[in-house]
């Protein structure tokens, strides 16, 4: 009898323990879907937010615990929100239409998931045009184990793209005159100027070219003429972060744009590269670097001098910039580099090459990309390349303002192997097409409405290899599970939820199936994944996602 007490006694003092344990790492948020006013110290204009602004509250969760996220919609339409990155049941992905219903108006929807890894992430909305119009915030996820870097501070710099009209009128714009919102035309004057600087009849060729194709090689950024936003201020509202000289400052860059690549540099300091995506990578100083729309980089400065560092953040087709400052004090400020000059894209970035003379433009069809082929990076000699991830003789190509280190993917190599480098067990070949005519934009020239969903088994290995048949870059996101991305280092090859995939160029990713549902898988350019280029991915096969116990938990008090 006394036996079977102490046992009872000690099964009763295990449970306990693990009640604690589990209620210690356990959070619970809440979070509500707002119409909200967003002042961008050029305009203001009605936008949506989280908890009363725009972007809402950065998310702090620690590695190992368990969130609740109770999302109430006080908009007067459907909402949804996206984790994006993070490794979660498929239930909570949040994505209207494949993963759940989506958050009717008035509704409370409770996300509930495991937090397995650590970095920094962001949230958004899934539904419509709802993120660029300002659905969106932070995640930063805190390691359980000692970081291999270190830092004395630690800042969010969340940049985007705000522009005055809301998201729907831009893709009625954008449908009806592709290039409404292109600034950057060509002139009389910019003929000439290439006249003087290539001749006569190079210069008549390439207008030709384009002319025959019915395309514009300025045509970089479909949507031009916004304010870029640090932390929801623009440039004349300056966000400061504070330091004390000497510090190591942990900048976590999310690009949650619409639509914009930002360059970012700090003139005066070295960036220290320590994490792309939410994953650690073996650190390496740059000068620059590009982020491409969803990606996210974690660097460390070290300020050593008592003054103001300018954070810019410059569109890839120097139409617009964003601007923040590192400083010692409130008020301070440094100095603001001017634009560089708009690039123009070439026939490279076509996939053509560079004998523009040889052409036959009559053979090409107006605008539409999907005739277009992609340059294999793997399997070319890129000796002569300023970064193997773009096509050779590419306009969009970078280079640092400084004449110094701009990082390129081909420089990441993850900190430690994250997965067993095995040989994929099939090639999926994914080809990005698109008209510009019509503005519209595909996989393997077929649109989502039209398409049949992706389907993968768990526990294979599949390559995906993209080819981009189009003159613009996308940067292409899997949701749920991990890219990784093919830099020729074998098991260090980095982890990636967004891998950015230049005109005119083939890449190759790679992912471990470890999970099953249904999942997105979508150009991140808010307006391109609207036009058509997303697909559906079913998982077929594996464990079950949910047990019984587990589908009544999240069944029972999911709408309030």
């Amino acid at each position: 009898m006394r036996v079977l007490l102490k046992r009872f006694l000690l099964i009763i003092c295990m449970l306990n323990f693990i009640l604690i344990s589990v209620v210690a790492n356990a959070g619970s948020y809440d979070l509500t879907v707002d119409n909200v006013k967003i002042d961008t110290g050029d305009f203001v204009k009605r936008g949506i937010g989280y908890n009363g602004a725009s972007p809402g509250p950065i998310l702090r969760f620690k590695e190992g615990e368990e969130v609740t996220i109770n999302v109430t919609n006080n908009l007067e339409v459907a909402t949804s929100i996206h984790w994006h990155g993070l490794i979660l049941p498929f239930e909570m992905d949040g994505v209207p239409g494949i993963s759940f219903k989506g958050i009717s108006p008035g509704e409370t929807f409770t996300y509930n998931f495991s937090v397995i890894q650590n970095g920094t992430y962001w949230f958004h909305s899934h539904s419509g045009f709802q993120e660029p119009d300002g659905a969106y915030g932070a995640i930063v996820i805190e390691s359980k184990n000692r970081e291999p870097f270190r830092y004395d501070r630690d800042y969010v710099v969340q940049l985007t793209d705000k522009h005055p009209h809301a998201g729907d009128r831009i893709m009625r714009n954008l449908k009806m005159v592709p290039d409404y919102y292109n600034r950057e035309q060509q002139t009389v004057n910019d003929f000439f100027k290439d006249i003087m600087k290539s001749g006569l009849g190079e210069t008549i060729n390439d207008r030709m070219a384009w002319g025959g194709m019915r395309m514009m090689a300025t045509d970089i950024e479909d949507v031009q003429g916004f304010t870029g936003l640090i932390n929801g201020k623009g440039p004349s509202q300056n966000w400061t972060g504070l330091f004390k000289p000497g510090e190591r400052i942990r900048l976590r860059f999310i690009n949650s744009s619409a639509m914009t690549y930002f360059d970012i540099r700090i003139p005066g300091l070295e960036m220290l590269v320590v994490q792309s995506d939410g994953n650690n990578v073996q650190p390496v100083t740059v000068d620059e670097l590009r982020i491409s729309v969803a990606e996210t980089y974690d660097v460390i400065v070290r300020p050593r001098e008592d003054k103001a560092y300018t954070i810019f953040a410059e569109s890839m087709g120097r139409s617009g910039y964003a601007r923040g400052t590192l400083a010692t004090a409130k008020g301070m400020e440094a100095n603001i580099p001017e634009l560089r000059s708009a690039p123009l894209l070439t026939m490279a970035d076509m996939g053509m090459g560079h004998d523009m003379a040889s052409m036959d433009s009559s053979t090409m069809k107006g605008m539409d990309h999907s005739s277009m082929k992609g340059m294999d990076h793997s399997k070319m000699d890129m000796s002569g390349s300023a970064d193997p991830f773009y096509a050779f003789g590419s306009g969009l190509i970078p280079t640092a303002a400084n004449g110094g280190k701009f990082l390129s993917y081909s420089d990441l190599r993850a900190q430690k192997p994250l997965y067993e480098d095995r040989e994929p067990t099939r090639e999926v070949e994914l080809r990005l097409t698109g008209n510009m005519e019509r503005y519209t934009w595909s996989i393997n020239g077929i649109k989502y409405e039209d398409a049949e969903p992706l389907r993968l088994q768990y526990g294979e290995r599949v390559r995906f290899k993209f080819v981009n048949e189009t003159m613009m870059t996308h940067p292409m996101h899997l949701h749920g599970m991990w890219s990784i991305l093919d830099v020729n280092a074998g098991e260090f090859n980095p982890i990636k939820h967004v891998v950015s995939i230049a005109p005119g160029t083939t890449v190759y990713t790679e992912t471990e199936v470890d999970v099953t549902g249904e999942w997105a898988f979508h150009c991140h350019l808010s307006y391109h994944a609207s036009g058509g280029m997303f697909r559906k991915v079913i998982v077929e096969g594996g464990p079950q996602l949910i047990s019984e116990l587990e589908i009544n938990k999240t069944t029972q008090g999911v709408f309030n």
